[in-house]
């Protein structure tokens, strides 16, 4: 079933509640490392968050609820991880080489991801049972947003900047979602690694042509 967004009964303003929150989220993450979301009840969530049933209701009136809200968090938190990594490479590094940042920011992407290997393929199979397209546009735009402000140090001109942008996002989601998504004992990593480089080097390579014959 569809929902509009994350339907979360309780805000967690105070920070008991929002404790108790993200320990339901951090429950349903540490199962889905070992079993498949349908396979996840409640009960089983509430056990390892050390809580009862009734306190899952208050925040949350069904399991789809808390799916959402996972998803909406694992995004946001690998979207930080980037934005941290490449600020990082930004303050360490002198090199002004497109290439060889995005190519470690990538690298760094497919690690974080292959670290977390099956709750990211069943984050990316939930997405698209879950997400309404409301919600999946936010996730959307929170990466396009990302990728254009890791693009800003190299690419002043805001049009060029952009679909450098949405290019990347394509590539990097497209090429592991749909690879997770078939291949639920993917490990051929490498190779992964090397076709997503390559697709965006051709991007980079027309990028920088078009540069200079302007």
């Amino acid at each position: 079933m569809k929902i509009t967004a994350v339907q979360a009964r309780r805000k967690p303003r105070q920070s008991r509640a929002k404790f108790t929150q993200e320990a339901l989220i951090e429950s349903f993450v540490r199962l889905l490392q070992q079993q498949s979301s349908d396979s996840i009840t409640i009960r089983e969530i509430t056990d390892i968050a050390g809580v009862g049933l009734g306190t899952f209701y208050e925040y949350f009136s069904k399991k789809e609820d808390l799916i959402a809200l996972t998803i909406h968090q694992q995004v946001k938190s690998n979207a930080s991880a980037l934005k941290s990594y490449a600020q990082s490479l930004l303050k360490l590094s002198t090199t002004d080489d497109i290439t060889t940042y995005l190519s470690q920011i990538i690298h760094f992407q497919i690690e974080q991801i292959q670290q977390q290997q099956m709750i990211w393929r069943q984050i990316f199979q939930l997405e698209r049972q879950v997400s309404s397209q409301d919600a999946y546009q936010k996730h959307y735009e929170l990466m396009l947003e990302l990728w254009n402000e890791i693009l800003t140090p190299f690419i002043a001109e805001i049009k060029q900047r952009q679909r450098m942008a949405l290019n990347l996002h394509r590539i990097s989601y497209g090429f592991i979602s749909q690879t997770l998504l078939v291949n639920s004992c993917f490990n051929n990593w490498h190779d992964l690694t090397q076709d997503i480089l390559l697709a965006t080097h051709v991007f980079i390579a027309k990028f920088n042509h078009t540069a200079i014959s302007d």
